[in-house]
């Protein structure tokens, strides 16, 4: 097998002219260039060089090896452009999974900065509801997921299970959704316990989200009585407007309120779903990674200070 460390000793005698001048250029003495050189001609099992004066030349072998030495001299260098592009953040691909009602408040932000400062990086977005991307992140296929888990003792960061790290980002409020003419809709904030004995419209799917919901109402005292579920936080607030029950919708997910609804604060206790970023722990940081976290912290600041 040729070795690419001689081929390049060779291009360098090829271009050079003499074995001495391309010793001086390496930085070895002559007679270590020319020992390599000969290793070289064992492992091609034919001449690379003929004397001619006081220089050498290439033989046709010498000269084929000389220009494949070339090429991967060039190819090289390209690798070493290539990674420190990678490294510095100048190039690579972002995969990032959320869920709907994040992607507005708090995605696309985020999104934004990192196509200003790293414009080379080529970011990828998937919506993972009611999916659990945390496998995802885990094993390498995402590099970052927003999820909503239970509240984690008020910590910003801690470690999640199987490697995972969970960065918490914001606390988004469930705010009730009452028909328009129902008898707390006069009222600026409504006691989750005055809910109690009403009829509900379900506006999530089974998993942390409803737990966050249930959770209160227990707290409050209560299990909710859902009557029709649509998993949904359009529907849902279509369901409130005729009238068939009240439901919980995170401020998040409200979007343009239904004409015939009413949106109030809830109280004592508030219901609320923690939302978190998810990064693999054991992977390092790339700069379009940290600057797309930063993005989420601050997109989640202003949200938080708009409620």
């Amino acid at each position: 097998m040729l070795d690419v460390r001689r081929m390049q000793m060779l291009r360098a005698v090829v271009t050079s002219g003499s074995v001495t001048a391309a010793a001086t250029r390496l930085g070895y003495t002559p007679s270590a260039v020319s020992q390599q050189i000969a290793v070289l001609e064992k492992e091609a099992r034919t001449p690379l060089l003929e004397r001619v004066g006081r220089g050498v030349r290439p033989t046709r072998a010498g000269l084929l090896l000389t220009e494949y030495a070339d090429a991967i001299g060039r190819q090289v260098a390209e690798a070493e452009t290539a990674l420190d592009d990678l490294r510095e953040g100048r190039t690579g691909r972002l995969a990032v999974r959320y869920f709907a009602t994040a992607g507005a408040a708090l995605v696309a932000p985020a999104v934004a900065r990192v196509r200003v400062e790293h414009p080379g990086v080529q970011v990828e977005l998937k919506l993972i509801d009611p999916e659990d991307p945390l496998p995802a992140v885990r094993e390498g296929r995402a590099d970052l997921a927003l999820v909503v888990r239970p509240d984690a003792e008020d910590r910003e960061e801690e470690e999640g299970a199987g490697g995972v790290r969970l960065v918490r980002l914001l606390d988004d409020p469930y705010l009730a959704v009452l028909p328009k003419g129902h008898r707390l809709a006069g009222r600026r904030t409504v006691a989750l316990a005055d809910l109690a004995e009403e009829p509900w419209v379900g506006s999530e799917w089974p998993g942390p989200c409803l737990d966050a919901q249930l959770s209160a109402c227990e707290a409050a005292g209560f299990r909710p009585r859902f009557v029709v579920e649509s998993e949904d936080y359009v529907t849902a607030q279509g369901f409130v407007a005729a009238g068939l029950g009240v439901s919980l919708v995170p401020r998040l997910g409200l979007g343009s309120p239904h004409p015939d609804v009413a949106v109030r604060q809830v109280r004592r206790p508030e219901p609320a779903r923690v939302i978190f970023a998810a990064v693999r722990e054991s992977a390092a940081p790339t700069p379009a990674l940290r600057s797309f976290l930063a993005a989420l912290r601050e997109a989640a600041e202003r949200s938080g200070a708009a409620s």
